[in-house]
């Protein structure tokens, strides 16, 4: 609290402010123009903490090559932020590389507009967020699917909303989780109706690591999920690990390593240098590179039942999400050294009332005899469809008491902790 904070005008009561205009008028000494100069793009412009999603958070290196290589190829892949300089509501945390360096910075290099939206999708938090919303239209919106889906929800009844939302929009931007196809096609629906031509909806695949920009879909999709292609000055490397393959990346943007932690560094890197996501790629189109590629589960999320058969957890949760129509936000695969796989279910409760007609809510909701029909139904058509025990959930239970932030259940960029859920709801 005893750093001063620089204004363009006012004062914050209770902090030492210093105007923007005085910065501007002081005249650079000696050390000042030293320690410009000492700058490289090597220099450590700050450091940021992984999740901890698959392991104990790591202090990553992000020098200032990384984020000025990255701003570059986000405005090569996005052309029209040369000719609309973006507008930005944004609520995701800036110790997160999504927002504190991509969004943040994004906006700073293209001289747009950031506001700050002190929402959050959460139950609570996206009433301040649809409030934020009102105010102002902005060209470029990013959130997790969780947050479309809550704001979808408020689309259909806020007609004024829906209109200032869309008035000036040019993409939509979603990560931190996989989107289920009924959302995707539910906004869609509403982006083609409030805009001639529609909006980009779009999404790609990075890590703290690597700035984060890395493989991005540019092109209009059909189906969810379509990651796309290498950005500009990123090689991708496909390597196989069992009948996976695990996506490896070399780039201008990737870091240099974890803070005085060179153990943890090697590990990261192949031996040509290539950083490890440790996650799974396959391609959208079967041996063509130039359509893209698609997310196949994160090699430390996979678990084996008792047969010993290896189970693709990602893909089976985005799948059996789809196959729930609507009624689940997301899924947990829960089946460790079993014979059989379970499902606790995040339920979509919005879509849960409307399929009663009722406004119950919490555990009368999830009892109800509509409920547990439809979702009978549902479990038994994916169960019937499936080609064997690894992709075959047999039972599956909503969950009534909310994922937990402070519990690490939820990432600070809105997905879910697949392990930290089953640790902390093991009794389930």
């Amino acid at each position: 609290t005893d750093v001063p904070v620089a204004c363009c005008k006012g004062e914050i009561p209770g902090r030492e402010t210093v105007s923007f205009d005085s910065l501007l008028a002081t005249q650079p000494s000696d050390e000042m123009e030293a320690a410009h100069a000492a700058v490289t793009p090597e220099t450590v412009a700050k450091f940021l903490f992984t999740s901890g999603t698959t392991g104990t958070p790591k202090a990553v290196i992000q020098t200032h090559r990384m984020l000025c290589a990255n701003q570059q190829m986000i405005r090569q892949c996005f052309t029209f932020m040369q000719e609309t300089p973006p507008v930005v509501v944004d609520w995701a945390p800036w110790n997160h590389t999504a927002s504190g360096n991509k969004v943040f910075n994004m906006i700073a290099y293209n001289g747009g507009t950031y506001y700050i939206d002190d929402g959050r999708p959460t139950p609570d938090g996206i009433e301040r967020t649809i409030e934020n919303l009102r105010d102002v239209s902005p060209t470029w919106y990013f959130n997790v699917p969780l947050g479309f889906q809550m704001l979808l929800d408020a689309f259909e009844t806020d007609h004024e909303l829906r209109a200032t939302f869309f008035k000036r929009l040019q993409m939509l931007f979603y990560a931190g989780a996989g989107m289920s196809q009924p959302v995707w096609d539910r906004i869609t629906r509403v982006a083609n109706e409030m805009v001639p031509g529609g909006v980009l909806l779009t999404t790609g695949f990075g890590a703290t690591e690597t700035g984060p920009f890395s493989i991005v879909c540019t092109e209009r999709q059909e189906h969810a999920g379509n990651l796309g292609v290498p950005a500009h000055g990123v090689v991708l490397k496909l390597v196989p690990q069992g009948d996976k393959l695990e996506g490896r990346v070399k780039s201008p943007s990737v870091t240099p390593g974890y803070w005085r932690n060179p153990e943890l560094t090697d590990a990261a890197f192949d031996d040509e240098g290539f950083y490890s996501f440790g996650d799974a790629l396959k391609f959208a189109v079967p041996g063509d590179a130039s359509k893209g590629f698609v997310f196949d589960g994160r090699l430390a999320e996979n678990f084996k039942l008792a047969s010993g058969t290896w189970v693709a957890v990602g893909p089976l949760r985005a799948k059996l999400t789809n196959e729930m129509g609507g009624l689940a936000s997301d899924v947990v695969i829960a089946g460790e050294g079993h014979i059989e796989l379970g499902a606790l279910v995040v339920p979509n409760w919005d879509a849960l009332r409307d399929l009663t007609g009722t406004s119950l809510r919490g555990e009368a909701l999830l009892n109800h005899p509509k409920v547990r029909h439809e979702a009978a139904e549902r479990l038994a058509a994916h169960a019937a469809a499936a080609t064997g025990s690894s992709s075959r959930v047999t039972r599956m239970m909503f969950l009534s008491v909310p994922l937990d932030f402070d519990k690490g259940e939820v990432t600070d960029k809105g997905s879910i902790n697949q392990r930290a859920v089953l640790r902390h709801r093991s009794d389930l």
